[in-house]
């Protein structure tokens, strides 16, 4: 779906936790982020970009805090990485997919972005 909304991208709604409402108001115009499938295999399969900071979501009722940003995906991870590969993997053990499993918006250092893009076959 996100390869189908093309350049115009979509947006990211329905975080309902304010942790990740912050992770999501953190982010510029220009980051990018991976698209993890946490019902569909439980994989990160691919790089988004945001294209829009945060702004209020447009599914929240009225009144409630939500916010959405707007992305757009970048690409496909040639090798999807699976999340029991990660947790395979010592470098990742701090990761914050492993550690808060539960949170939808994550941070990622950027040792974990390289690694991540290694073990999915992307230089």
């Amino acid at each position: 779906m996100q390869v189908a909304a093309g350049s115009k991208g979509t947006f990211w709604d329905g975080v309902r936790n304010h942790l990740a409402k912050q992770n999501l108001k953190a982010m510029h115009v220009g980051d990018l982020g991976f698209f993890y499938h946490s019902n569909e295999g439980k994989d990160i399969v691919g790089i988004v970009e945001i294209i829009r900071e945060a702004y209020a979501d447009p599914t929240a009722a009225p009144g409630e805090p939500w916010v959405v940003v707007g992305l757009k995906a970048v690409k496909p991870l040639p090798k999807p990485i699976s999340l029991a590969d990660v947790k395979a993997t010592p470098a990742l053990a701090k990761m914050s997919l492993i550690i808060s499993a539960r949170l939808s918006v994550q941070p990622v250092t950027e040792q974990e972005w390289k690694l991540i893009c290694k073990m999915g076959g992307i230089k």
